[in-house]
């Protein structure tokens, strides 16, 4: 495959030119050694330790491995390696060399760990998520932070990427890890099946101490078919048949390895009537869609399950735009004991951007109407979006407006 552009690179850049040491967290497979690969000057080593030989020698002998491995340097999945932390960091005190580290790592609750004890202050900690659609499209400068802004949306009036329901769906089913989504030729149950067997044996046994590997695939599913839902990991538990307390640290690990992303409910002082549980959503649609067995594009947009991938598929883009610029990213959900709700609230700057998320080419007022609800918190708010499945912007009110998925 030709190298694909990522909309990171440019953030990556600024950390490496700032910082001493640039760490790329993210999933499995979602391109953090490609991208940095690509990046990477002549003259800098690369070296991985899934390489055993690497790892042993980084285990045993870290001194002796980074004079082996001077930077500047590569290392990949340095989590399997801490013993190099402390060592990296005395290199780094004495030499005090911009972008002299470039690190990975697949387990973000180990590396973060190891991080914030032993470079704290030395190290700038990007986070990758899967490809986004205009990344997909050539043009990952679009990519970028979205608030429903009429001169935003005004911006991106001439989309290129995913509109159509049909476009939209074979997106949603392929999902955004790179190794599919720019091959369309591989063949996605292959790619996943093998995806879930490497990642359960590899990143998770040992991490989550999981001794029944089926429980764990159940759990994975259960957590799949509740996608864009409130959390509940009671129901979890029991679809998965383990303990609750079992199942709350699985959700963590899947969490903290990127596979999943919890958003919170909105709390104010104002009002104390807002549900608290969390909502859950799949980083990876394609890999949510392989795990409740879903077989096609088609089955899948007609299945009862399609607009809960529709909304998933949207926070997803959001976060991409927000987190590959490295810019904090406040989402929350609202809902409260009177059955309003809102999909998304976006906090930026003091003030909140609703956002409705609906599988819909014809857009009515009526879908936005629980906006109103705000007016309850006395907050600011400023305008909101119904993002779905339009062609091109649509005025809905004269402070809401149709946006197209593609446009995100």
């Amino acid at each position: 495959m030709d190298y694909c552009s990522r909309t990171a690179e440019g953030f990556i850049r600024s950390a490496s030119a700032q910082f001493p040491a640039v760490l790329v967290v993210g999933a499995r497979q979602v391109g953090k050694t490609t991208v940095l690969r690509h990046l990477a000057e002549a003259g800098r080593t690369y070296v991985t330790l899934d390489d055993p030989t690497a790892l042993a020698l980084a285990r045993t002998e870290p001194g002796l491995f980074l004079q082996r491995f001077r930077p500047p340097v590569l290392i990949d999945e340095i989590q399997y390696a801490p013993e190099l932390m402390p060592f990296i960091k005395m290199q780094v005190d004495r030499e005090r060399t911009s972008g002299s580290f470039w690190l990975t790592g697949s387990q973000h609750l180990h590396v973060m760990k190891e991080i914030s004890e032993s470079l704290a202050g030395r190290v700038a900690v990007v986070s990758l998520l899967g490809m986004s659609q205009s990344e997909l499209t050539g043009c990952p400068q679009r990519t970028a932070p979205f608030l429903p802004l009429p001169e935003e949306i005004a911006k991106r009036r001439e989309v290129t990427g995913v509109g159509d329901l049909d476009a939209t769906f074979q997106a949603i089913f392929r999902g955004g890890l790179p190794g599919i989504s720019l091959a369309p030729e591989v063949d996605r149950n292959l790619f996943f099946g093998s995806y879930v067997r490497t990642y359960l044996l590899r990143d998770v046994r040992d991490l989550a101490q999981v001794g029944n590997e089926m429980a764990f695939h159940r759990f994975l599913r259960a957590a799949a078919a509740r996608t864009a839902c409130l959390l509940n990991v009671s129901e979890m538990a029991r679809d998965a048949d383990v303990a609750v307390n079992t199942a709350r640290h699985w959700l963590a690990i899947l969490q903290a390895t990127g596979l999943l992303h919890l958003v919170e409910p909105f709390h104010s002082n104002v009002t104390k009537r807002l549900v608290k549980a969390p909502k859950l959503y799949f980083h990876d649609t394609g890999l949510a869609a392989y795990l409740t067995e879903w077989s096609s594009p088609r089955t899948l947009e007609a299945g009862a399950m399609a607009g809960a991938f529709f909304e998933t598929f949207v926070v997803g883009e959001l976060l991409k735009g927000y987190v590959h610029n490295g810019r904090p990213v406040a989402l929350h959900y609202y809902r409260d004991r009177d059955g309003k709700e809102i999909d998304l609230l976006v906090e930026a700057d003091g003030m909140l951007y609703p956002l409705e998320i609906k599988k819909t080419g014809l857009p009515k007022v009526a879908d936005v109407r629980h906006f109103s609800a705000l007016d309850r918190l006395r907050l600011p708010v400023g305008p909101g979006a119904l993002i779905c499945l339009v062609h091109q912007s649509i005025p809905l009110t004269d402070r809401v407006t149709a946006v197209p998925v593609g446009a995100l």
